[in-house]
């Protein structure tokens, strides 16, 4: 582990540069984490559309980003994971059937700008620690790309963790567990719970956390889309039945929400850029002939 910052005043500027530095880094690291994905996405669209080079499918991609506000990874990684449309076509999903957004009991108003992905799990999480009582936990989704589940949203965890659990897999963790089972799972006490590898038992304790409840988020279907988990420095006396109730409600709503995202507004950017590719090819045929 790196070596803990000096501690501050709150509102001291050592302190606040330390925050932005260290929030610079995550960026980054997010960043790295991402790029090959959305190098990918480029040369599938550039073969795609007869772009000229990879500068112009990212222009393509980020117009695209910005204009539903979804992040690029998340826009590459339905690229890379969705069935070719055909390129005559106009429409990239000519059957598809609009739903409406589903209800969202555990946002306590409309944020500026409309209900975002990331406004979302923000509030999931935010319920999530006020139920159980905790001041530390983690928003993840299923990586459709790779599998597993990997981290969005989070507070009050280090670095370390972050990068330690960035993607998780089914084995080894409460998460993968609860995404497994698709259940709820409580461990009350990390240190002595054997469902942890241990590095990722040394990870969690080194983060402060002497406990955590898991939350699967889950469709209509029945199936897991994500996990929001709980992390409290101290042993966790089990959950009373009505915070099992208000958590698989919360995260029947999210599940709902995130399904109904991936086919609605993700399924809308992807049909976008569908456009803008045409377009670029079509206008490129135009200026050969």
């Amino acid at each position: 582990m790196t070596a803990a910052a000096p501690r501050v005043a709150d509102g001291d500027p050592e302190r606040d540069e330390v925050l932005r530095l260290r929030a610079e880094v995550r960026a980054l690291r997010a960043r790295v984490r991402a790029h090959p994905l959305i190098s990918q996405a480029q040369g599938m669209l550039q073969e795609r559309y007869a772009l000229p080079d990879a500068d112009s499918a990212f222009t393509l991609m980020r117009m695209t980003s910005q204009r539903f506000n979804i992040k690029m990874r998340t826009l590459a990684g339905a690229l890379v994971t969705t069935p070719r449309p055909d390129e005559r076509a106009a429409l990239w999903f000519p059957r598809r059937v609009r739903r409406p957004e589903p209800a969202l009991g555990f946002m306590e108003q409309e944020p500026p700008g409309g209900r975002s992905r990331g406004a979302v799990l923000g509030a999931v999480l935010t319920r999530t620690l006020t139920v159980v009582g905790a001041d530390m936990g983690n928003v993840q989704t299923v990586d459709r790309v790779n599998g597993g589940l990997r981290i969005e949203r989070h507070t009050g965890l280090t670095e370390e963790f972050l990068d330690f659990f960035a993607h998780v897999e089914e084995e080894g963790t409460s998460c993968g567990k609860a995404a497994r089972e698709v259940a709820q799972v409580t461990v009350r006490d990390v240190e002595e719970d054997p469902v942890f590898t241990e590095p990722a038992r040394a990870a969690i304790l080194a983060a402060g956390s002497r406990a955590c409840h898991s939350v699967p988020l889950t469709a209509s279907s029945g199936a897991c889309v994500g996990m929001v988990s709980a992390h409290v420095d101290h042993p966790l006396p089990e959950l009373r039945t009505v915070q099992l109730k208000t958590l698989d409600a919360l995260g029947a709503q999210a599940g709902r929400w995130l399904a109904w995202h991936e086919r609605t507004v993700v399924g809308d950017a992807l049909e976008y850029l569908h456009a803008l590719g045409r377009r670029e090819r079509a206008a490129a045929r135009r200026a050969r002939t």
